[in-house]
C-alpha cells in the first residue's frame, strides 16, 4: 500500500511553530480530509489531491464501519484539476443513521489520503445529539486550542462552524506584530482580493495541524460570516473594500465565494435545513453577501450640530426602515416555511445558526468612567456608544442592531410558529447568553460563541472583565450572562427536553496545547423559550 504524499501543508520550525505559506509545489495529498452536510443516509466528503504533472485526476474516496477498510460500504469518485484548485467533493448516499463511518481518497498511483471520520444525522429515538460551536479563527492571534480541545473531549457528533473561518487582512494589519504568535502568518503576505488570494489563504489554515485533526475527527457544518470575504460586507460591499484601489466588489465577491466553496465541505445551496432526527431542526443561514443591506452609518451624526437631535431622528426614522435586511426577503419567507414545517413535524427544536448577534445590546453607561484605562482609539467608539445606548440605540450596527425591523420579523414569525427556537451565533468574539423578546413576549434563547483567537473586550477595554460583564448585563434586559475575556468554544448538547449549551474556555492560545474547562452552562427546557 502507497502512502498520501505530503507536501508543504505544514512544515515544523524550531519551537513548534508552522510555516504556513502552504500551497507552492505541494504534491500528493496536501491538506488532509474534511467532511459535511451530514444527512441520516448522506454525508460530503472533501480533499486536495494534487499530481505531479499538475494536471487534471480521478481521484475516487471510500467509505467503511472500520479504519482497516476490511469492507468498504459505499465510495464515489470525482475528476478534478486546476480549474478547482486541485480539491474534491464527493457526496456518497447509502449510509445508515446516527452512525460512524471511517473514509479514504485514493489517487491513480495507489495512494491514499489520511483517513477521516464522519458521521450521519439519526432518525427518530436518538435520546441526544452534541455539537461543537466555533466562530472567528483568525490564526495569526494564536494557536487553535479549541479546536484540538474539542477533538481530545470527543463524544460530539457533529461540529459547526459560524464563520470567520479565516480572515482577508494582510500581514501586520490584523494582528498587529506585537499580537502576533510567530510562525503563525498565513499567504499571502498581502490582504486577499483575488482568486488566487483566497486560496492560499485557505491553504494556510487548513495547513493548521489542530484545524485538520478537528476536519479528520468529525463532520462539519459551515456558514460563512464577514471575514471570509472582507470586514462588514454586504450585499454591495465592505468596510474593507476600496474600489479605487483593489477593483470592483463583485468581482472579489464572487472569487471569495468560490474559493470558500473549493476549499469548504460544504455543499453550494446558500441556505439549507438538516434534521436532527426526532430531536431538531438545524438551520443553515446566510446573512452577508447575498441580500444584506447595508450596515447603518451613524458616525456622521456625531458631527451635527445637535448630535442628540440627530441620533433621535435616526433611531426614530432610518433605523426602523423595514426595507433593511440581513437575509433578503426570499430567504426570509424559506425560514419561516421551514420552521413551521419542522414545528409541525414534531420535532421539539429548532436551532437556527446566524454569523452575528440578535440580542439587543447598548453600551453601558458605566464605559465612560472606563476610559482612562482604554487604549486610544477605543475611545471615541465607546463614548460614541454610551450616547447612542442612553436613546436606546446598540453600540454594533453590523449585527441584528443594525436591523431592528429584519429582527423583528423573525422574532414575530417564531412566536407565530410555536415550537422552540435557539439560536447559535459568532461574531463578537465574547461569550453571551439572551433571552430574546419581542412585543413583550419570550421568543427565544441565544447562544452567542467566543472566539477562536480574535480579540475581543479585553483587548482594548482595561477594565476587570468581571465589572464589564456585569455592567453590560444590568444595561441590558436580555442579556443574562457573557464573558469578555477568554477565548474557546461552544459545546452544545439537544435533547428532547431541553437544550444545554457550555462555554468551554481554553487556557490561553499564545502556547499550543488542547486544556480547558466549562466557564458558564445555561439550559432551556422545553416550552420555556427563556433560559433555565
Amino acid at each position: 500500500m502507497k502512502t498520501a504524499m505530503i507536501g508543504l501543508g505544514a512544515t515544523a520550525l524550531p519551537g513548534g511553530a508552522l510555516a504556513l505559506q502552504a500551497l507552492g509545489n505541494a504534491r500528493g495529498f496536501t491538506h488532509a480530509v474534511a467532511s459535511g452536510e451530514p444527512a441520516a443516509d448522506s454525508v460530503l466528503l472533501w480533499t486536495r489531491f494534487v499530481p505531479a504533472d499538475g494536471g487534471p485526476v480521478e481521484l475516487r474516496v471510500e467509505v467503511a464501519e472500520t479504519p482497516d477498510f476490511a469492507r468498504v460500504v459505499t465510495g464515489g469518485a470525482q475528476i478534478t484539476g486546476p480549474w478547482r484548485d486541485h480539491t474534491a467533493k464527493i457526496t456518497v448516499d447509502g449510509l445508515q443513521p446516527g452512525r460512524s463511518y471511517h473514509y479514504r481518497f485514493v489517487a491513480p498511483d495507489g495512494s491514499h489520503s489520511p483517513v477521516g471520520r464522519t458521521a450521519t444525522l439519526p432518525e427518530d429515538g436518538m435520546k441526544t445529539w452534541r455539537a461543537a460551536i466555533f466562530s472567528c479563527s483568525n490564526i495569526g492571534f494564536g494557536w487553535f486550542n479549541a479546536y484540538a480541545h474539542a477533538v481530545a473531549q470527543g463524544g460530539f457528533d457533529c461540529a459547526i462552524h459560524l464563520g470567520d473561518y479565516l480572515y482577508e487582512y494582510a500581514p501586520a494589519h490584523y494582528p498587529l506584530p506585537a499580537d502576533a504568535v510567530p510562525g503563525r502568518t498565513p499567504a499571502p503576505q498581502s490582504e486577499i482580493i483575488h482568486l488566487a488570494d483566497y486560496r492560499l489563504r485557505y491553504g494556510s489554515y487548513r495547513a493548521d495541524p489542530d484545524l485538520q485533526a478537528l476536519h479528520r475527527a468529525m463532520p462539519m457544518i459551515v456558514q460563512w460570516d464577514d471575514h471570509e470575504s472582507a470586514n462588514d460586507s454586504w450585499e454591495g460591499g465592505a468596510e474593507n473594500h476600496t474600489p479605487e484601489t483593489e477593483g470592483d466588489w463583485n468581482a472579489r465577491r464572487a472569487a471569495s465565494i468560490q474559493a470558500y466553496r473549493e476549499w469548504m465541505p460544504v455543499s453550494d445551496e446558500p441556505w439549507k435545513a438538516y434534521d436532527i432526527g426526532g430531536l431538531a431542526t438545524l438551520f443553515r443561514t446566510e446573512t452577508r453577501l447575498l441580500a444584506r443591506t447595508r450596515q447603518p452609518d451613524v458616525a456622521p451624526l456625531f458631527r451635527a450640530a445637535d448630535p442628540v437631535a440627530a441620533l433621535k431622528a435616526f433611531r426614530d426614522g432610518p433605523w426602523q426602515d423595514p426595507a433593511v435586511t440581513m437575509m433578503g426577503s426570499q430567504q426570509e419567507v424559506w425560514l419561516s416555511h421551514a420552521m413551521r414545517a419542522s414545528v409541525r413535524s414534531g420535532r421539539p427544536w429548532q436551532i437556527v445558526g446566524f454569523g452575528t448577534i440578535m440580542g439587543a445590546t447598548v453600551m453601558p453607561p458605566e464605559t465612560q468612567g472606563w476610559l482612562a484605562a482604554m487604549k486610544p482609539e477605543a475611545r471615541g467608539y465607546v463614548s460614541a456608544g454610551v450616547a447612542a445606548g442612553a436613546l436606546g440605540l446598540p453600540f454594533n450596527y453590523d449585527n441584528w442592531g443594525g436591523y431592528p425591523a429584519a429582527r423583528a420579523r423573525f422574532l414575530k414569525s417564531v412566536q407565530q410558529i410555536g415550537g422552540n427556537t435557539v439560536l447559535i451565533s459568532g461574531d463578537s468574539h465574547n461569550a453571551w447568553a439572551y433571552d430574546l423578546v419581542q412585543d413583550g413576549r419570550p421568543a427565544a434563547v441565544e447562544f452567542a460563541g467566543h472566539s477562536v483567537t480574535s480579540p475581543g473586550f479585553e483587548s482594548s477595554v482595561g477594565t476587570d472583565p468581571a465589572q464589564v460583564a456585569a455592567a453590560l448585563v444590568r444595561a441590558n434586559p436580555e442579556l443574562k450572562w457573557c464573558d469578555t475575556s477568554r477565548r474557546g468554544y461552544m459545546a452544545m448538547t439537544v435533547a428532547a427536553d431541553r437544550v444545554t449549551n457550555e462555554w468551554i474556555m481554553v487556557d490561553g492560545i499564545k502556547a499550543r496545547n488542547a486544556r480547558g474547562t466549562v466557564g458558564h452552562r445555561a439550559t432551556v427546557l422545553r416550552d420555556r423559550h427563556t433560559m433555565a
